[in-house]
């Protein structure tokens, strides 16, 4: 009865310390996924609601640094460089920190974004992009602090911050025209001379050796800096193509292409296939 009792109570403690208790969080997180033009961005933010409190002026004091939402730093992600309000803004993650006006808000993009709330210790240092912006009354009442995204354009957006009657949008904009060129420009100019490299090295794998040596010649007549290992696979090809002649030439390239850049590996490898397919 003892090692019962023992056993329920040692059961009991193991799920006491297991077990975890949920409610409804005030502030819910939530993160929002979105695609402007050609870049990606993500926000992860904390939703207070107004629950007949006085917002701005009040519970968000006028021109106190806030962290724009509850809980942990409002993060905002950008996959390529962008602007906001016109500024310069690297790639990256950076909380969002704000300082709500009566007529403006300053909007602050901050490097450090692990911090939960405001940084103890203000660092300018990490102030990537700050911008000034107006700060609208709106005919409605936003219950639950929300950012969006609105007026998408081919390379801009907005992104919206309400709460209770008030409204600030920044205008964000991407690099869309300059990758829609540089994508159209690298899909027209055809294959580079790695994707024939790679082509050279898959084809050889498999056995099909005309086409290997077909993608690895057109490798090397495109590749604006000759490379050993180029030559290398080349020599390899050929030798498996039955052209001994070649794969000597190509290996000798190699060879010498490797001494300059200091890859004993590849002097060796080189010396090696010379002297077994009969070169001196």
């Amino acid at each position: 009865m003892k090692k019962t009792l023992l056993f329920l109570s040692v059961a009991l403690l193991s799920f006491g310390i297991k077990a975890q208790v949920k409610t409804p969080q005030p502030s819910p997180t939530s993160k929002i996924e979105q695609v402007v033009g050609l870049t990606d961005v993500s926000v992860e933010y904390s939703r207070p609601s107004v629950k007949g409190r006085t917002i701005f002026g009040d519970l968000v004091p006028y021109d106190k640094l806030w962290r724009t939402g509850a809980n942990k730093n409002t993060q905002i992600t950008f996959s390529d460089d962008v602007k906001v309000e016109g500024k310069e803004l690297k790639k990256g993650t950076y909380a969002i920190f704000t300082k709500p006006g009566k007529e403006n808000w300053e909007v602050i993009f901050y490097s450090d974004a692990n911090n939960w709330g405001t940084p103890q210790k203000w660092d300018d240092a990490k102030v990537g992009a700050k911008v000034t912006v107006k700060a609208n009354t709106i005919p409605m009442n936003v219950e639950t602090f929300t950012i969006m995204f609105s007026d998408f354009k081919m390379d801009s957006a907005i992104i919206n911050f309400l709460w209770a009657n008030t409204e600030a949008a920044v205008k964000l904009e991407v690099p869309s025209k300059e990758k829609a060129i540089a994508s159209i420009e690298k899909a027209m100019a055809g294959p580079s001379a790695n994707d024939h490299y790679q082509a050279a090295t898959f084809y050889k794998a498999i056995g099909e050796i005309a086409k290997a040596k077909e993608n690895i010649d057109k490798a090397i007549s495109i590749r604006k800096e000759p490379a050993f290992w180029y030559h290398r696979q080349q020599s390899l090809i050929y030798a498996k193509s039955g052209d001994k002649a070649g794969a000597i030439k190509a290996a000798k390239t190699s060879l010498e292409l490797a001494e300059k850049a200091g890859n004993a590996d590849y002097v060796k490898m080189n010396k090696d296939s010379i002297a077994e397919w009969g070169g001196k």
